[in-house]
């Protein structure tokens, strides 16, 4: 299959060396498109493919089987609904819009022109994660009680400064939409739907428009609780990405920068394999992007080639994009919202 990616930002760098090294099966880069003529030369160059700054024109000129869309946060939304309407398939980057309304016409539109779309999501795809999923629906623990992410991220100003829509509320957000978003995903993946949310935020050290730190707590509609501590102010370097489940039955901690170390695997019911968890489960990735995109890039070609149910869907993604709305919601009202009180509003996506 012929893959297309739209945007050459930072991000640009994971995909592009998947696609355009040949480390997918049955996938092959063959063209990138930026408005910025510079960028979309130099990613171009490096991997023998054509360079657009118009994504219509590259859509029309190449023969495009799937459309990575790497674009800013705030365009996502029309980006994907504009490129729907020639019926290929779409790969979004996280987080998939910034608002749930936009979210929606992404999925409908893709629906309307015959195209899937994927929201990557890529921690849902490392070996601890995998794991973690497993002991879950296999039930070993119990009731569950307690689930907390935490992302504790260096990003200095410069991070901030190479482009001028980070860290804005039009179209980019905070740590909670950039950076968390991942986490935010996996807690709900595995906690289930999320009943009310209480949060509080503060732009403790970058100066942008938008958070660099907050807290928020959760209860699920299960009964359990949890918390999310997301912040870009960690000095001098990044500590750590992490997920911590509790139940009546177990503990599970996965760390690491990216969600890539088992650190604790401790069930009351033991079975033979356990032993050998923290140690087989456990990677070591260059970066907080993790391994998790080769994974995903394969599920999605599996999931077209035999037409078969993806992981993340839009209908998926869409999830994380109702809470993290709610959270900025709580915020800014100072109270508990709940989510089945609407799809909430906030600065986040504000035109």
């Amino acid at each position: 299959m012929n893959f297309a990616i739209v945007g050459c930002g930072r991000i640009a760098k994971r995909h592009t060396e998947l696609l355009g090294l040949g480390q997918i099966e049955n996938a092959r880069l063959v063209a990138v498109c930026d408005t910025n003529g510079e960028k979309a030369a130099a990613v171009a160059s490096r991997f023998g493919v054509i360079p657009f700054t118009d994504y219509r024109t590259m859509m029309t000129s190449e023969p495009i089987d799937v459309v990575v869309v790497l674009s800013e946060s705030g365009l996502h939304a029309r980006h994907v609904i504009d490129l729907a309407s020639f019926g290929k398939h779409i790969i979004v980057e996280k987080p998939m819009a910034l608002t749930v309304a936009d979210a929606d016409q992404m999925i409908a539109a893709c629906e309307q022109h015959g195209g899937r779309l994927f929201v990557v999501k890529q921690n849902r795809f490392n070996v601890p994660v995998l794991k973690l999923r497993e002991a879950l629906e296999r039930n070993r623990f119990g009731k569950l009680i307690l689930g907390t992410v935490r992302v504790r991220w260096a990003r200095p100003q410069s991070y901030y400064d190479q482009d001028p829509w980070r860290g804005t509320w039009a179209l980019d957000g905070g740590v909670l939409t950039n950076q968390a978003s991942h986490h935010v995903d996996l807690l709900e993946w595995m906690m289930g739907d999320v009943e009310s949310v209480y949060a509080m935020s503060t732009t403790a050290l970058a100066k942008i428009e938008a958070e660099d730190t907050l807290v928020a707590t959760l209860r699920f509609k299960s009964g359990a609780l949890g918390a999310i501590e997301a912040t870009t102010a960690a000095r001098p370097t990044d500590l750590e990405g992490s997920i911590s489940i509790l139940g009546e039955k177990g503990t599970v901690e996965i760390g690491g920068f990216a969600v890539n170390k088992m650190r604790v695997w401790n069930f009351t019911d033991d079975e033979p394999s356990d032993a050998e968890v923290l140690e087989k489960y456990s990677v070591n990735p260059p970066s907080v992007y993790g391994f998790g995109h080769q994974a995903f890039y394969e599920h999605v070609v599996d999931s077209i080639i035999h037409n078969r149910q993806a992981l993340i869907d839009g209908v998926e993604g869409k999830k994380s994009i109702r809470l993290i709305n709610a959270i900025y919601k709580s915020v800014e009202t100072g109270r508990e919202v709940r989510l089945d009180e609407g799809n909430h509003l906030s600065r986040l996506g504000g035109k």
